[in-house]
């Protein structure tokens, strides 16, 4: 099935007020896009390795929809029209001229997609020195269950299917640094990958961090069809970087090894914290650190007589910065 796609040129004051106009007509898919700089609290909970790079912010916005079918744009897209025009009356009235934009309607179509899953045709079962990662639905078609090397993942929502370079880079130092029954924190554990990993490896209990309630839910779900109970591993949401709750319940020098897959300005801030909760020796290591901010995190480590700077690995362009607590 084609979908019809809608889009009106419109400005960043009005774009909210217009999705909520296409919303109360009855339209469910809306997107808008803007080029609004993020604000600090946005890009410390955007569950990624960076924040993206915006364009500059001329004051323009675009808010899409989409139609099912040609029936449903004909019975929508003529009302839509009406409701159009009284909405830049009213909002130009109280805004001023051309506070609306100029509510140009582009049209075009798209393919029908499955957008929750159409994503999961990229990932594949793939390994990571002696661990094996298998697609929950792929597991499932082979009738394969949780086993010695394998991690059976299905990273719903959250970042960490283990196919990016980042979350490679932690599972492959993990390998070399990890020892059976060292106790794991996982700090932004996201959909639980490197925490079912350590268990894989022999650590005896790892605890994530996470400030992502989906990805909380997801981890839980991984770890459950991985065979793992919850004294094997649990999630603690929140920061433990600026939340006393949160600090508390990871506790004092408690871990014997951490890792922390998140990115440069957050690992920056993460090693003036972690280490109250490590104990002496625990190697940390560290990704989501692009090559061009490597330095930045290399001297973060360096000027805090805490830490012993172990090495750098890169895959690509993305680094893995690993240390040890002295």
């Amino acid at each position: 099935m084609k979908w019809k796609q809608y889009t009106l040129e419109t400005t960043t004051a009005a774009a909210e007020a217009l999705s909520a106009l296409l919303w109360d007509a009855g339209i469910e898919g809306v997107q808008i896009e803007d080029a609004v700089p993020l604000t600090a609290e946005e890009i410390r909970e955007m569950f990624i390795d960076i924040p993206p790079e915006m364009p500059p912010d001329d004051g323009s916005a675009r808010v899409s929809f989409y139609l099912e079918e040609d029936a449903e744009a004909e019975k929508i897209l003529p009302s839509l029209s009406a409701s159009l025009k009284a909405f830049r009356h009213s909002f130009e009235a109280e805004m001023g001229p051309g506070a609306a934009g100029t509510l140009t309607v582009c049209s075009g179509e798209t393919e029908d997609k499955d957008w929750i899953n159409n994503w999961k045709k990229y990932f594949r079962s793939f390994s990571v020195g002696g661990l094996t990662i298998l697609p929950a639905w792929e597991a499932a078609e082979k009738g394969l269950g949780p086993a010695p090397g394998r991690i059976i993942m299905d990273p719903g929502s959250a970042f960490g299917s283990g196919t990016h370079e980042t979350t490679r880079l932690c599972l492959s130092a993990m390998q070399r640094y990890l020892r059976p029954g060292m106790r794991v924190l996982d700090v932004g554990t996201g959909s639980g990958i490197l925490s079912l990993g350590a268990l894989r490896l022999g650590a005896s209990f790892a605890l994530g961090t996470e400030l992502d309630p989906a990805a909380v839910i997801t981890a839980e779900e991984n770890r459950k069809r991985n065979g793992f109970d919850p004294s094997q591993f649990s999630v603690v949401p929140g920061n433990v970087i600026d939340d006393p709750g949160v600090q508390a319940t990871v506790g004092e020098a408690a871990y014997d090894f951490a890792v922390a897959n998140i990115f440069a300005p957050v690992i920056i801030l993460l090693s003036r914290e972690i280490g109250r909760h490590l104990r002496p020796g625990t190697v940390l290591v560290t990704s989501g650190i692009l090559e061009k901010q490597v330095g930045q995190v290399e001297e973060a480590f360096r000027g805090n007589p805490e830490w012993e700077l172990l090495g750098t690995d890169r895959d690509g362009e993305w680094c893995a910065v690993i240390v040890r607590k002295r």
